[in-house]
């Protein structure tokens, strides 16, 4: 993974802005990895793309992630704070070298022996047209749920027990555990407590927005007064910017 200059993230933002989200985040780990098949990418499961995603937010602005949520108890605005490191989230090995073939798993539950394996980018591109919660989680487990069978006979995925699909629900959780990372909150206002999952695509992306935002504006400024170029405004390193823009406004 490499770093992205300011003209590379410009031009990911802009071909990003009416993308849904995996299209966004594909978008992104295929500028960090340009030496990469994007199809190699977009087969990485889940919590192996986010843990890249993570890594790249802090090549772009800083390791910590910073955010505000709000009190389901009584609305009081609670700050998020999220070390990747302190929660084991590291910097994972190339997705060139890696192996992507999907690890097949099986599992035994009373009677029923199902193979499976956890989802990737491209299976949650999949269902992002479902209508709902429940109809998400039945589709994405049609896909990654590869035989269901009792007493040596096949089972019909729907007529599989609800707890042997809650099962391999929390052995997917297992074999893919940074696909879901839920951050524990107390408001200090009511002590109540409660946990929310890390959408990095979604955090990643407002982050990428409001920087485009600001730095266009300075490429505005800088451009109508000197008459450079975007390209070459864009190479200057932000205190250079800066400086400039102070000269320009005194």
């Amino acid at each position: 993974m490499r770093a992205l200059s300011p003209l590379e993230l410009l031009s990911v933002w802009e071909r990003g802005e009416a993308s849904p989200p995996t299209q966004r985040a594909l978008l992104l780990l295929a500028a960090a990895h340009p030496d990469v098949d994007p199809d190699r990418l977009a087969r990485l499961s889940v919590g192996r793309r986010d843990a890249r995603l993570i890594a790249l937010r802090g090549h772009l602005f800083g390791s910590r992630l910073l955010g505000v949520s709000a009190c389901p108890a009584c609305g009081e605005r609670v700050e998020v704070t999220f070390d990747p490191a302190a929660s084991g989230i590291t910097a994972p090995a190339d997705p060139d070298t890696e192996t992507l073939v999907p690890v097949v798993e099986t599992l035994k539950v009373a009677d029923h022996e199902v193979a499976f394996r956890a989802p990737d980018g491209e299976d949650v591109a999949a269902i992002a047209g479902a209508p709902d919660v429940p109809a998400a989680r039945a589709a994405l487990l049609a896909r990654c749920i590869l035989s269901v069978r009792r007493n040596g006979g096949d089972v019909p995925l729907d007529e599989a027990p609800p707890a042997v699909m809650e099962a391999v629900v929390e052995r997917m959780a297992e074999l893919d555990p940074h696909a879901d990372v839920q951050l524990a909150l107390t408001c200090p206002a009511c002590d109540h407590a409660w946990a929310v999952s890390l959408d990095i695509i979604s955090f990643l992306w407002r982050e990428i927005d409001a920087w485009a935002a600001r730095v266009l504006r300075e490429v505005h400024v800088l451009a109508s007064a000197y008459g450079w170029r975007e390209s070459d405004i864009l190479r200057l390193s932000p205190a250079r910017r800066r400086a400039y823009l102070e000269l320009i406004a005194g």
